[in-house]
């Protein structure tokens, strides 16, 4: 789905802004609820022109600025599960992190759980594998 249709999905009323009010009943109807002050501050995050309430424009950018943050701590998330800088997530290398978090799993464990997500079947999970697991 484009920008510019969830802008207008969250846009209930027509005007070219998005409130805060907007911003809570869509993103409500996806499972994630937000207090009025959290969509307040949100909104505000947005608006860049300072009218308060941001447009089409202004959500596109904050969308696209929210979007580089997500990966970069997805990579970031990766660095720590991969093998010495392998650029892969190993049952092996998966095992020690859950152990170092406390969640003791064997390596055959830890293979089911990359096997649910290695979509090429190579038996470990590339960072574009590591990224469909977390969404």
């Amino acid at each position: 789905m484009c920008m510019n249709a969830i802008f207008k999905r969250f846009d209930e009323d027509g005007d070219g802004k998005l409130s805060p009010s907007e911003l809570r009943r869509c993103l409500g109807t996806i499972g994630e609820e937000l207090l009025m002050e959290e969509a307040q501050e949100v909104v505000e995050s947005m608006d860049s022109d300072g009218d308060g309430l941001p447009g089409l424009e202004e959500f596109v950018g904050w969308m696209e600025r929210e979007g580089e943050d997500r990966k970069m701590e997805l990579r970031e998330a990766f660095r720590m599960y991969e093998m010495e800088g392998s650029g892969c997530i190993t049952a092996k290398s998966l095992k020690r992190m859950l152990s170092r978090l406390g969640e003791s799993r064997s390596v055959e464990e830890c293979s089911v759980m990359i096997g649910q997500f290695d979509v090429n079947g190579d038996g470990v999970l590339s960072f574009d594998e590591f990224k469909l697991m977390m969404l």
